[in-house]
């Protein structure tokens, strides 16, 4: 039996939730970040805060998306579990990387901005 289509579905459905959790996580909290980094732009902070939202989303649900075209056929539900825990693993590392990547680039651009 072929487990793919389940496999998918599952992945999906899971990495879409975290992506979106932790994106909205981070929007919420990153409006504060970001508004400490410009203080009196608050309007231009928001749209900062809105555009890297969207990129987040696009980047990581594209990911996602592309990811299932490398998948092997999953014949067996213990190698369906594996494959879901390795990807959706996957996925999680490269959203903390993305995170802190964004916190790094946003500070010194910001301090360079200010020196």
């Amino acid at each position: 039996m072929n487990f793919n289509i389940i496999g998918y579905f599952i992945y999906l459905s899971i990495t879409i939730f975290i992506i979106l959790k932790v994106g909205q996580i981070c929007y919420k909290n990153g409006n504060i970040y970001v508004a400490e980094l410009i203080p009196n732009h608050a309007d231009i902070c928001q749209k900062i805060n809105q555009v890297l939202l969207l990129a987040y989303y696009l980047l990581n649900i594209g990911y996602c998306a592309m990811t299932l075209i490398s998948w092997q056929k999953i014949s067996t539900l213990p190698n369906l579990i594996e494959t879901i825990g390795i990807k959706t693993a996957i996925i999680i590392f490269i959203i903390s990387i993305l995170h802190y990547l964004n916190i790094i680039i946003l500070t010194k651009y910001i301090h360079k901005l200010i020196k």
